[in-house]
């Protein structure tokens, strides 16, 4: 079970709010692999690779690792067209 999820929307508007409610939320798991489900994400734009990244950040920091589950499609595209996707895919 995912320790949290994605807001259906995040972008320059809503990242930090979102970020700072998602850190909360993963932070408070216990396990070694921390899951997201990103699958209700539909509206979105570069600020939620950003979050990505700064969430993966924060776990690492804790000796955990951020899975991402359910992908949608654009998403997995703008991780690629940044040169990220190493980062934030198993």
């Amino acid at each position: 079970m995912p320790a949290a999820a994605l807001p259906a929307q995040l972008t320059l508007g809503t990242a930090v709010q979102a970020r700072e409610q998602l850190a909360g939320a993963l932070a408070q798991s216990e396990d070694q692999a921390v899951r997201l489900d990103a699958g209700a994400l539909t509206q979105f734009d570069s600020s939620a690779i950003a979050v990505l990244l700064d969430l993966r950040r924060d776990l690492q920091s804790q000796g955990k690792q951020l899975v991402v589950e359910n992908w949608p499609e654009r998403l997995k595209a703008l991780v690629g067209l940044y040169g990220v996707g190493e980062l934030l895919h198993d």
